[in-house]
């Protein structure tokens, strides 16, 4: 079991978790740097947001050690040092935009400004609103002002852009960058495979209640089949499967994805196979596809 290092703004060492019996993390070890982004990847169910809530102190391990800048995660020294976005959480409706900003960065030494907060979450045109005046997704970037009010070393993001339409969602994710490059350390817990590609240094997949996979978006897709082939034709798994070169099929009804290891010769003999194939799409093994092929390996060396 590694030990925790004094290098790490937070740290779980051996820690085991279980709801109603039923195990969610089991002897797991994670430890954040300062100055990158770590995105958590899973199924549902898989202990991401198990994780999340275990760092900032909202649950306690069954097992285990944990360290938030060297604190127990209540402890309130290292609590003043955390900026948490759950994926729910509520506002008060009789407090503006401004005000519910104002309020919270008032609870941190080292607050920031709100007109600086509002800004960063890209909320100043809504300073005046009332909360319960907002939309889903502007009480998500009000959520996001609030996380980082006082100026975290730890910045923790659990689903932060549900709900927020395409530029909304840029913004955020500069200002998460930002924070990166100036030294806070960030852990995006995301479905989104566009978000983890985009933001994260570091890529750490969960599944089984263990790290499955741990390295840069390049490095986990690089795991997986070279390239995606994905055609419409009536051929069966069976057949798809025998061409040279093919590691993996999924059929979705008459429509195939073949994960292949040399594009040219799988394609040449599914061209001989089905002369009449016309809809052929071929990509590069996406960080979506390295997923699913990670974690059903793992769940099945589980089972």
């Amino acid at each position: 079991m590694p030990s925790i290092s004094s290098g790490d703004l937070a740290a779980l060492q051996g820690v085991s978790k279980s709801y109603a019996k039923r195990s969610v993390l089991q002897d797991f070890d994670f430890a954040l740097e300062p100055g990158t982004v770590t995105a958590l990847l899973g199924p549902n169910g898989a202990g991401k947001s198990t994780i999340v809530g275990l760092l900032s102190g909202r649950l306690s391990p069954d097992a285990g050690l944990i360290k938030l800048f060297g604190l127990d995660p209540r402890h309130q020294n290292a609590r003043a040092r955390l900026g948490v976005m759950l994926q729910a959480a509520g506002l008060p409706d009789a407090l503006t935009v401004s005000e519910v900003i104002t309020l919270h960065a008032g609870y941190f030494k080292r607050g920031l400004k709100t007109a600086d907060i509002l800004d960063q979450a890209g909320l100043t045109a809504l300073a005046k609103r009332p909360c319960d005046k907002l939309s889903g997704g502007e009480q998500r970037r009000v959520q996001f002002a609030l996380a980082i009010a006082g100026a975290p070393d730890l910045l923790v993001l659990d689903e932060p852009t549900t709900g927020l339409d395409v530029q909304a969602r840029h913004a955020l994710w500069r200002t998460v960058r930002e924070k990166a490059a100036n030294g806070a350390a960030i852990l995006l817990a995301t479905h989104h495979m566009d978000e983890a590609e985009a933001l994260a240094d570091r890529l750490v997949v969960i599944a089984d209640g263990r790290i499955a996979a741990d390295g840069s978006p390049a490095a986990i897709k690089g795991r997986v089949a070279g390239t995606t082939i994905r055609v419409r034709t009536p051929l069966g798994a069976s057949v798809l499967k025998s061409l040279p070169g093919v590691i993996k099929v999924v059929l979705r009804g008459a429509d195939a994805s073949i994960f292949s290891s040399h594009a040219r010769n799988t394609l040449e003999a599914l061209f001989r196979a089905d002369p009449s194939l016309n809809d052929v799409d071929v990509t590069a093994a996406s960080l979506e596809d390295a997923l699913a092929s990670i974690v059903e390996a793992t769940l099945k060396e589980a089972a």
